[in-house]
């Protein structure tokens, strides 16, 4: 048995490698290989390609980077061709992978879709290709199985990995020690987005921003990023200013980060539902090419952008969008939290709403791997049986 797994973004990437070692307990001499990162890479899964290399957002952005995404998806294809999978099981970057599920569809290869492609918010004539090249659709939020469902989508509700997934690994105590932080200090941290070129772009507002705080409010900032960016080309150009304000970088710790602070300021995407996990107030923001805002924001059919508002159907963390995220407007939002605790208590209070509302019963991953087993198992002609029966028989 072979399984083609490709995720283009980190939060796909942390998803689908639970998937794989998941599926690994059923079908242990399973090969996995595909366009994977470093979850993936450690659940054993051999990298055609590096997820990394596809890591741009915007319409503008991408621009630059088709010669070498292209490249990377005929790589992929060709790899597909010599080594034809059983099943496929692809997260995130709709538009690289529903060009390969229409491969994988030629080829009478099953689709298992984990993240639901955010059509509903926008682009939703997509919808139709993920109708026809898509065997399963996994979506993580309560609504989407019902509007996938009423389109045509064979979609199901496992609920979000991040509600098992997300927690404080060090103690309060050990990691103000560890990073040398004063105990009656305000902490501060600074989510400027995974990807380099989200970072590049909204770096200079933040910085800016801790600014205009250091001048009311005794900080603690943290920045908050994915392992290596410290010392990335496209990140070095900041290490002055960020010397310069004090702020301490930290790599790879980002759940511990958001944990212990007192507010986060997150880039809009899964970061947000992590602080929302964790109960941390924050201040949502996004930046993008100004041809990609002119281009696309015609096309979004959603009242918000933060996933956090969506799911709680209003406005509960600010968000300071394209032209609306400057230093003055984010420092303003940012001080109403910091000075009074009460409204910096009732967002934690609204998050926590959010919260149960991502909340279902089981394992969601589990839940995914479960139903690819049993799928696979059926077209396989197996006699293996249901997972569930298995656990049971064994315990």
């Amino acid at each position: 048995m072979q399984f083609l797994v490709s995720a283009g973004e980190a939060s796909g990437d942390m998803y689908a490698a639970g998937i794989v070692r998941r599926l690994q307990e059923t079908f242990p001499s399973a090969e996995f290989y595909g366009c994977a990162g470093p979850h993936l890479r450690d659940a054993g899964v051999q990298p055609v390609i590096d997820s990394a290399r596809l890591a741009v957002v915007g319409l503008a952005e991408v621009v630059a980077h088709l010669p070498r995404i292209y490249s990377e998806y005929r790589r992929l294809i060709g790899y597909i061709r010599r080594n034809r999978p059983g099943a496929a099981i692809l997260s995130d970057s709709p538009d690289f992978h529903l060009r390969v599920a229409r491969h994988l569809k030629r080829l009478g290869v099953p689709v298992f879709y984990v993240v639901a492609p955010q059509v509903w918010a926008w682009r939703q004539g997509r919808v139709r290709v993920i109708r026809d090249v898509v065997t399963k659709l996994f979506c993580l939020f309560p609504f989407e199985e019902d509007w996938f469902r009423h389109r045509g989508v064979d979609a199901i509700y496992i609920g979000h990995p991040l509600l098992s997934m997300v927690r404080v690994q060090t103690s309060r105590e050990n990691f103000f020690d560890r990073y040398q932080l004063p105990k009656e200090t305000q902490v501060l941290v600074l989510l400027p987005g995974s990807r380099i070129g989200e970072a590049r772009r909204h770096m200079p507002v933040l910085l800016d921003t801790v600014a205009h705080l250091r001048k009311r409010f005794a900080l603690s900032v943290l920045l908050a990023v994915p392992k290596g960016f410290r010392t990335h080309e496209g990140f070095v150009n900041f290490r002055e200013p960020i010397n310069a304000l004090s702020i301490k970088v930290v790599e790879n710790q980002t759940w511990d980060c958001i944990g212990h602070a007192n507010l986060a300021l997150a880039a809009s995407g899964t970061v947000t539902i992590e602080a929302a996990v964790l109960g941390t107030p924050m201040i949502t923001f996004y930046k993008v090419n100004p041809l990609t805002w002119w281009a696309g924001r015609h096309l979004v059919k959603v009242p918000f952008l933060s996933m956090v508002n969506l799911v709680a159907q209003r406005q509960i963390v600010p968000e300071l969008i394209q032209y609306d995220m400057t230093a003055e407007r984010m420092a303003q939002e940012a001080e109403q939290l910091l000075a009074y605790p009460e409204k910096a208590d009732l967002m934690r209070a609204d998050l926590a709403l959010v919260r149960a509302a991502l909340t279902c019963q089981g394992d969601p991953l589990q839940h995914a791997a479960d139903v690819i087993a049993e799928a696979c198992s059926v077209r396989a002609g197996s006699v293996i049986p249901h997972v569930d029966i298995l656990r049971e028989t064994i315990g």
